[in-house]
């Protein structure tokens, strides 16, 4: 087995284990092609983002474990499992990474429902009679 460098990113409830080695840039999510299980537009773009900024999208190869969420929370959850790989991968990488703000995790969780209440905060209408 190769050598490879791994990087966990979480977002919302979905977590990604990123492994990034030395390829030609496969890119494999699930056992599937990234296409295939990132359908919508914009999500493949926003994952590579973090490859494209530092100019290795061709020359590595990464394969993700993601589960749990939604769509939006496993693209970001990839998003910032790549780049934390990359900063394993090398170190001197994380002013160029931070100024792209893919190293900052975004901390927005569901909030629990609330007792009393539809949802976490939307009351039933109040009625005066």
């Amino acid at each position: 087995m190769a050598q490879y460098y791994e990087g966990i990113g979480r977002r919302k409830a979905s977590t990604a284990r990123v492994r990034i080695m030395d390829g030609s840039g496969q890119f494999i999510v699930n056992d599937k092609p990234i296409g295939d299980y990132f359908t919508r537009d914009g999500d493949t773009g926003a994952i590579f983002a973090p490859l494209e900024t530092v100019g290795q999208r061709s020359t590595l190869d990464v394969t993700v474990l993601v589960k749990g969420g939604g769509v939006t929370g496993q693209t970001d959850a990839v998003q910032l499992g790549i780049a934390r790989a990359l900063l394993k991968l090398n170190p001197d990488l994380k002013p160029v990474l931070r100024k792209g703000g893919f190293l900052t995790r975004d901390p927005r969780e569901k909030e629990r429902k609330k007792p009393g209440l539809k949802r976490a905060r939307k009351a039933p209408t109040y009625t005066k009679r």
